[in-house]
């Protein structure tokens, strides 16, 4: 382990090369490679599974299981960063986090409807192994980096981890489709979870090595630290009510993201299952065509909102943004071919960098005057992380109820438009 001054470059492009480590969960587990496996095991006629003693609709099911996993993240987040605070070790929790993450992977090779309990366990694992080690990845950033540097070093992860998981991609991609018969591209899509995972574990090293420990207090671990992320939830969400312009901005965020982070999960799930793409072969091409469309569509989506923003205010913004995605709403319900679901995809992808990133800097602008900004940032990560399970449990349950992701992907159209009356509420002057 080397020691690093804080703001050093080598430091710097250490913490940022856990993006090139990690996004390749992303783009290929949770995006592209997995959903084509996972809709692949159901024959066209029975899209069933039977567990937890009852008989889910396929999308239904990883649905549900993505909810709860994000509860899981939700509730034990603000818990495992304040201990990890208190006895000065992060690296401890992000390495756990990263292996944990990153065997699970591996272990989707052995997925199988024949074992559905252990199956779900390794998709559980990547997620909550991704989404964990990433709380204590993003707290590293005022450790390592200046406040003149932090916008600077995390744009080059962000860059670095969209490069590195394309680069994977394009490759699992070649993998699959250099084979004609279905058996053989289902065995390659088995071994690219592999290579997701190897690159997880291996590429993070190098982050590892140069970040720091932290200063050890030599304390125990007590009931009270436990439980002290959970009172600064608390006392985050007492000052909200001194706070007209951070409250109710808050309200429309929760809502409007519900419905943003819902769609980002279950777009594959939804082509592969509602659009006509007449062979397996162009269904597959398709779809993660479709992913590599949104990477790229993603990152112009938000340079042109931070521009927009600048001119016509963040609100403003916001509340255009939202009605594109009302729009896309509709828009799913009806689409049936592949070039529909391509015209779909390039918008998701521009409105989707840019709510994502216009989200977060409208809500960091709101912020009183304070050194805490972790504490709030911690409520802001566990609000958005609620408002995925309860967007992806009401998504689930309708897909469940009437067999259609049609139906779900229409019914998000009301959380869209609560957003904007919501975001209408949202005191200007402050910020406009």
């Amino acid at each position: 382990m080397a020691n690093l001054p804080k703001g050093s470059k080598k430091l710097l492009n250490a913490w940022a090369f856990y993006d090139w480590a990690n996004s390749v969960y992303t783009l290929t587990i949770a995006s592209s490679i997995f959903p084509i496996f996972y809709s692949a095991l159901f024959l066209s006629e029975i899209k069933t599974v039977d567990a937890f003693g009852f008989t889910f609709k396929s999308t239904a099911l990883i649905t549900f299981v993505t909810a709860f996993t994000f509860l899981v993240v939700a509730f034990t987040s603000p818990i495992l960063s304040g201990i990890a605070d208190y006895v000065g070790n992060k690296k401890y929790f992000m390495k756990f986090f990263c292996y944990v993450g990153g065997l699970g992977c591996i272990g989707l090779y052995w997925f199988s409807l024949d074992h559905i309990y252990l199956s779900i366990l390794f998709y559980f694992m990547g997620l909550i192994g991704y989404w964990g080690s990433l709380v204590f990845y993003n707290s590293y950033l005022p450790d390592i980096a200046f406040p003149e540097q932090q916008d600077r070093v995390s744009a080059k992860g962000f860059s670095l981890g969209y490069f590195g998981s394309v680069i994977l991609l394009i490759v699992n991609l070649a993998m699959v489709m250099s084979q004609d018969d279905g058996a053989a591209k289902m065995e390659m899509m088995r071994y690219s979870f592999i290579t997701v995972g190897v690159w997880w574990i291996l590429f993070s090293q190098y982050s590892f090595y140069y970040l720091p420990k932290g200063t050890s207090s030599g304390h125990r671990v007590t009931k009270a630290v436990v439980l002290n992320g959970l009172r600064e939830l608390q006392q985050v969400w007492k000052q909200l009510k001194n706070n007209l312009q951070l409250r109710r901005y808050l309200h429309a965020f929760f809502v409007f993201s519900m419905a943003v982070q819902t769609i980002m999960l279950v777009a594959v799930y939804f082509g592969e299952e509602e659009i006509a793409w007449g062979s397996d072969d162009a269904k597959t091409m398709g779809l993660i065509i479709s992913i590599l469309v949104i990477q790229i569509v993603a990152v112009i989506g938000a340079v042109l909102t931070s521009r927009a923003s600048a001119k016509f205010g963040n609100i403003n913004t916001l509340i255009f943004i939202n009605f594109i995605w009302m729009g896309l709403c509709f828009y799913a319900y009806f689409m049936q071919s592949p070039i529909q679901f391509y015209i779909a995809a390039s918008c998701v992808g521009f409105v989707m960098g840019g709510i994502q990133s216009l989200g977060r800097s409208t809500y960091s602008k709101f912020l009183p005057e304070t050194e805490d900004t972790t504490s709030y940032f911690s409520f802001y990560d566990v609000a958005e992380k609620i408002g995925i399970v309860i967007g992806m449990g009401i998504f689930a349950s309708i897909d469940q109820l009437t067999g259609s992701m049609r139906n779900a992907i229409l019914f998000l159209f009301i959380f869209f438009l609560i957003g904007i009356i919501l975001l209408f509420r949202v005191p200007r002057k402050q910020l406009d």
